[in-house]
């Protein structure tokens, strides 16, 4: 049979590089044989008789995926190598392109906003630009992925830019040249009426801690601001050793996070010392999850901050990258996570000390109940 030499193959090849976390997988072929000779008899009847020819490495990833989904996990999945690459870019926080957000709106790729410093700023594009083309190709009906993936590119190379801009009698054309772009996870203003840093963390990646440290500095050179507001919500988590440096920020020495996995190793996040004795105020929404609950929880836990808003989103478990072949990976959900006081907050999330609902239209009153509660601290 040949898909058995293949299959026998892979499985040889898998286990050599991703070595002892394969064993329960290779345990598991032995203990069902059966099934898995079903799987090896699909295999080789699809690649005789389907109607026309078959990729074998095609039937093996999706085999793989298959896997992996019948875990019924929403966390854990197979990524073939462009859905790898994008998860890298993602927790790395760089990837090489133009510096433009983007965004679908009335069926446009629209442009949220450039990002401060990057090619796409320096030339003049604006936020509310609409995307004509890109590179000559109609953009107007183009999907979101398709358009990242024709604005990103290696760092040196150029890309041509058709805007429709309001206001402007014709569309405007840009050449601009790819660069290696940071995505700022962390961003903030002083309030304009009141002596309070407003702090936003979009996400969590590998600089997201240095990041707030600097932008709680460069605030301090702009005024003596006395307090904080961190805006979580909306905030899909990230890097769990992001988490554990912002937590470091406001909860002083002692664990941050406790992670268990399956076989009962406890491992224990801790931050150090040091933190920003100021009065704090952090806004969570249903969309904030995982690496913001963890956060979000310590605070609430150390009573180091007073959480406003809505019930998290109740993500408490933790994935593990396991790369394959460097193109391809496997996310995988190895254990589960615990506040400092011992919390188990998957699937019930988190709720706020003060609980706020936000109108989908008209003024953040989460926000402004933040603004409250800062001031009744101050003065």
């Amino acid at each position: 049979m040949k898909a058995l030499k293949r299959i026998i193959l892979i499985i040889m090849v898998f286990l050599s590089v991703v070595g002892l976390v394969a064993l329960p997988f290779l345990f598991a072929i032995v203990q069902n044989w059966t099934e898995v000779r079903h799987l090896l008899q699909v295999v080789d009847l699809v690649e005789e008789n389907y109607i026309e020819p078959v990729n074998s490495g095609r039937l093996v990833e999706g085999a793989a995926k298959g896997i992996v989904e019948a875990l019924d996990d929403p966390y854990s999945v197979y990524m073939d190598s462009k859905t790898f690459k994008h998860l890298q870019e993602q927790i790395s926080g760089a990837f090489g392109g133009v510096g433009i957000q983007v965004a679908v709106k009335d069926k446009h790729i629209t442009v949220i906003a450039p990002i401060k410093g990057t090619p796409a700023y320096r030339a003049g594009i604006k936020a509310g630009d609409v995307i004509a083309k890109i590179n000559g190709e109609d953009a107007l009906d183009m999907d979101i992925e398709r358009a990242v993936q024709l604005l990103r590119g290696k760092p040196g190379t150029t890309v041509k830019i058709t805007v429709v801009r309001k206001n402007e009698s014709k569309p405007l054309e840009f050449t601009l040249t790819r660069e290696i772009i940071n995505v700022p996870s962390v961003d903030g203003k002083l309030l304009p009426d009141l002596p309070v840093a407003y702090i936003s963390i979009s996400m969590f990646n590998e600089h997201t801690g240095d990041e707030l440290v600097k932008v709680l500095n460069d605030l301090k050179t702009e005024g003596d601001y006395k307090g904080i507001i961190l805006d979580l919500r909306d905030n899909p988590g990230g890097e769990l050793t992001a988490a554990v440096k912002v937590a470091d920020q406001f909860i002083g020495k002692g664990p941050v996070v406790t992670i268990r996995d399956r076989k009962g190793v406890v491992q224990v996040e801790e931050s150090d010392a040091g933190k920003l004795n100021l009065p704090l105020v952090v806004l969570v929404n249903g969309n904030s999850a995982s690496a913001s609950e963890i956060v979000a929880g310590a605070i609430q836990d150390y009573q180091a901050g007073v959480l406003v808003g809505t019930r998290t989103f109740g993500k408490g478990v933790v994935q593990t990258i396991y790369p394959i072949d460097n193109t391809t990976g496997l996310k995988l959900t190895t254990s589960k996570y615990f506040t400092p006081k011992g919390r188990d907050i998957h699937k019930k999330g988190i709720t706020p000390d003060i609980v706020v609902e936000q109108p989908e239209n008209g003024e953040d009153l989460q926000l402004a109940k933040a603004k409250e509660i800062i001031r009744a601290k101050l003065y």
